[in-house]
């Protein structure tokens, strides 16, 4: 059997000794010489028709041209004619040999192949093709032989051709070369030799097809497996490879009982000994033509039999030649490559489709089980381990390296979370679509652990499923889903005290208790006076950090107190919330939420500087809050999280410090003389309660609005997130479900969320009307002054030196002491003229026109306000109906203002 296997290796050998002879025996005749020149021109020929072959089977179809090939169609007659004739012309013009001479031997060196990266790829070229031989023997012609030699003879040549060479009687299609890879890939097209009986001719034919698929599978086995394809390809292509070696093996016992039984191995008992090895072969063939095609590798109209056409254009003639370069890679022009998921998917859905066949199901199930063991291995290491082992980029999960921990100390943002690990954009296998999410977190999960600390990458797991289609394939992903979960939280929870980090972060960013934050105020109220960029944010921090320390203090027991720190934003409160309210699409989708809130909060810093700036900005409304957290608790508490707390703290800092201001207005207005004392001008001490009253009013309005923040908002939503961060307890006290990291970030973030929705932060209309109100009661508070001076000059009591008899002595001491020396020296000068009646008249109706428009103002943005209350009650947050009802007991300032525009026509009258 090896004797007969080494004779039909070197088939190109034997080719190469009958040419040489029949070369040698028609050289010793004169009659059939020719000329070197001659022979030269034939051998071109030949090579050109087969490159012409080769160009019209690979040029990709053109649909859309059809028009212009049916015109080039028709005319090809026409040029054949006139490009044959003068080829006709220059063979008449061959001159006559002038003497017999030898024929030069045919050589056919065999060469190797350009090294790829498949381990088992063949870098032999392949033997020559018969047609290619020039002067070649032929053999015995079959019309002259018995139908018993003929079967005979096709029985050894279908032996030869089920191994990929050439039989005497059954050749390759005219057009397939070997060294182009895709012909390999496409498999041999067979022909016969004219004469043979029908009856034999139908056998034969019948069972080409397995020769052409041998060749095609091996062709694939060579080119599938190499390194760019990946190791799920590299194992299919190994499966492959023992099929194809039981194939050879079943070859070499045919060959046996051919050559032992004589005349008793027929045709017949050929085909029957085949029929289930050809069907597994179409079931190979087919299998790797689905996956060539999707790798570009093959054509889609491909049908590998050589025969093109003409559908082509001159446009392509350059992607003809890159594809027939030597060496050349023939996916450059192909749109991606199939491996890894989409191979395991492509099996599976094979499997189903062919399940009814019990020899199809059982070689797919053969091919998915030792497909999927490179995949297993990943999906496990990635389970169990938290790592990556993908040099091919064929698994689920995609590793961006660029990301890593050490950028976390001082910039952590939520990207290492979000953007570090992130599915594939191409399919997974089926068998994980139901799990993909549980496969990466439960990745992600045990990855964080082993970075600090908590899993020993060297420890193996035992008893893990080696294949998809093990049993126990769900629960190992379940399991694995489970533990890295209660690894995590175990983590975060306790040996980094999350819970503990959240109430730290309540303590500064709610003011909760704010019994610290108040005297930090008190101190560094000299420096947040002045204006924002004259304010030494040092002298801030050290005044804090002095506050956070002070004994007898909540917060001077916190652990976290270093990771607080001040800074100043130059962008307003309103401005900033304004920018995120008005992005479009901030919301749609969970996967681009975090990824835009993100980029935003970087962002603002760089767009701060290319924005104008608030030219009244103060320290007070610049002020913020920033807080240091270490990884991994980072993940919880990241950048998108802590964006939304200082926001929630300027505006609860926007509120006391306005309430500060109207306390300071009230004491005012309280203990200033010319406030206090009731003067003989009754349309003045009109305006004076006019004047209470609007306080009064703004007050109270701030107040209730503080306390809707904090108590009906902010402790309700923080208690309720802080018992979700308790495990669920069952009817008899034990745990039936531990929440999940993922569900916990989201917890988070949906409580900020709430807060900034329910405190007016997040709805454009009511951030607008809010910023007016809070923008009238500042200007309210802050003229207040000079509402005094002007009180001072239209008192007629008080433009005099001498004491006026409203007014105790103890008033008339200190508003003596609070005069300035100017306004003294014009009390001195005026108490000889005393102002007359029209003059105190004008000055009062000034300072009604001036407190009427503050009435009005507010007034009317107040009831636009609950306006919008009530209609966003009704459709969007029920709560929002508390801070109506609260709110609306200061809002009589429509009947209030109308009654006093009568009283102040009378008083005029």
């Amino acid at each position: 059997m090896s004797t007969r296997s080494s004779s039909r290796a070197n088939g190109a050998g034997d080719e190469r000794s009958r040419a040489n002879g029949n070369s040698f025996s028609r050289s010793a005749r004169p009659d059939g010489s020719r000329s070197t020149d001659g022979r030269r021109y034939e051998e071109r020929r030949v090579t050109e028709r087969t490159y012409e072959m080769h160009v019209e089977r690979v040029r990709t179809s053109s649909p859309e041209k059809a028009a212009r090939r049916e015109k080039r169609r028709q005319k090809s007659p026409e040029r054949r004619a006139a490009r044959e004739q003068p080829q006709h012309q220059q063979q008449q013009q061959v001159p006559p040999p002038e003497s017999p001479s030898p024929l030069a031997p045919w050589k056919p060196e065999v060469r190797l192949l350009p090294r790829t990266s498949a381990p088992l790829a063949s870098r032999v070229s392949m033997p020559a093709v018969a047609s290619t031989v020039p002067l070649a023997p032929q053999p015995r012609p079959l019309a002259d032989m018995s139908l018993e030699a003929q079967e005979a003879a096709m029985v050894e040549d279908l032996l030869f051709v089920f191994m990929g060479y050439e039989g005497q009687y059954v050749r390759f299609v005219k057009g397939y070369n070997p060294d182009d890879e895709r012909d390999r890939l496409s498999g041999p097209g067979f022909r016969m030799v004219p004469g043979l009986d029908p009856s034999l001719q139908d056998l034969t034919q019948s069972m080409l097809g397995m020769a052409t698929h041998y060749a095609a599978l091996v062709a694939f086995c060579d080119v599938q497996s190499r390194d760019e394809f990946g190791a799920v390809n590299q194992a299919l292509c190994a499966a492959v490879r023992r099929f194809l070696h039981d194939y050879l093996v079943l070859m070499a016992q045919l060959e046996t009982q051919f050559l032992t039984a004589g005349g008793s191995f027929t045709i017949h008992t050929l085909r029957l000994h085949t029929v289930s090895t050809s069907q597994m072969m179409l079931q190979l063939y087919s299998l790797a033509r689905e996956l060539l095609r999707k790798n570009g590798l093959l054509d889609e109209e491909s049908d590998g039999d050589g025969d093109g056409d003409d559908d082509g254009d001159s446009d392509d003639y350059d992607k003809v030649i890159e594809r027939l370069t030597p060496g050349g890679d023939l996916l450059s022009a192909s749109k991606g490559i199939c491996k890894g998921g989409t191979v395991l998917g492509i099996l599976t859905r094979r499997l189903e489709t062919l399940s009814g066949d019990p020899g199809a199901r059982a070689l797919l199930t053969t091919l998915l089980r030792e497909a999927s063991r490179p995949y297993m291995v990943m999906l496990n290491e990635w389970l169990h381990h938290g790592a990556i082992n993908d040099p091919h980029g064929e698994f689920l999960i995609k590793e961006h390296k660029s990301i890593r921990r050490e950028r976390l100390e001082q910039d952590y943002t939520d990207e290492y979370w979000e953007r570090r690990y992130t599915m594939r954009d191409q399919p997974c296998a089926p068998q994980l679509d139901g799990v993909r999410h549980k496969v990466l977190l439960a990745g992600k999960y045990l990855n964080v652990v082993r970075e600090c600390g908590g899993v020993d990458a060297s420890k193996r797991v035992a008893d893990v499923p080696l294949t998809l289609d093990d049993d126990g394939f769900l629960d190992n992903v379940n399991n694995a889903y489970a533990h890295a979960n209660a690894s995590l939280m175990q983590l975060l929870l306790t040996a980094h005290a999350l819970p503990a980090r959240l109430r730290s972060m309540k303590h500064y960013f709610f003011l909760d208790p704010s019994d610290y934050f108040s005297y930090f105020l008190e101190l560094g109220a000299s420096e947040l006076r002045k204006p924002v960029q004259a304010v030494n944010v040092g002298k801030l921090q050290s005044l804090l950090d002095l506050v956070l320390r002070q004994p007898g203090s909540v917060v001077a027991l916190d652990p976290f107190k270093e990771d607080v720190r001040v800074e100043m934003k130059e962008m307003t409160l309103v401005k900033s919330l304004q920018r995120v309210v008005n992005i479009t699409g901030i919301e749609q989708g969970a996967e681009q939420q975090p990824a835009n809130i993100s980029s935003l909060t970087m962002d603002q810093q760089q767009q701060q500087q290319q924005q104008p700036l608030d030219k009244n900005a103060t320290g007070f409304t610049s002020l913020q809050l920033d807080y240091s957290v270490p990884f991994p608790v980072s993940l919880v508490i990241s950048r998108k999280t802590v964006w939304r707390y200082q926001a929630l703290f300027r505006y609860l800092l926007s509120l006391r410090y306005l309430e500060s201001q109207l306390s300071t207005t009230w004491q005012t207005q309280t203990r200033a003389p010319s406030w206090a004392h009731r003067g003989s001008n009754a349309p003045l001490e009109m305006w004076k309660r006019r004047a209470w009253t609007l306080r009064a009013r703004m007050l109270v309005f701030v107040q209730q609005l503080l306390y809707y923040c904090t108590a009906e908002v902010l402790e309700p939503n923080w208690n309720r997130f802080m018992a979700r961060l308790q495990p669920e307890m069952g009817d008899e006290g034990q745990k039936t479900r531990m929440r999940t990291v993922d569900e916990l970030m989201q917890d988070h973030v949906d409580f900020l969320d709430t807060c900034l929705k329910e405190c007016m932060l997040t709805n454009s209309k009511l951030l607008r009307i809010h910023s007016k109100l809070m923008q009238t009661c500042t200007v309210f508070a802050a003229y207040t002054n000079w509402l005094t001076r002007e009180l001072d000059k239209a008192d007629p009591d008080l433009c005099t030196s001498q004491k006026p008899k409203t007014m105790t002595a103890d008033q008339w001491r200190r508003f003596r002491a609070n005069r300035t020396p100017s306004s003294q020296a014009a009390a001195s000068a005026s108490t000889s003229s005393k102002p007359s009646e029209e003059e105190a008249a004008a000055r009062v109706r000034d300072l009604s026109d001036i407190i009427r428009k503050w009435e009005a103002n507010f007034s009317r943005h107040l009831q636009i306000l609950l306006d919008a209350l009530n209609h966003y009650a009704a459709t969007e947050t029920v709560v929002l109906l508390s801070l109506c009802a609260r709110l609306s007991a200061a809002n009589h300032g429509t009947d209030y203002a109308g009654l006093r525009a009568e009283d102040d026509g009378v008083a005029s009258a």
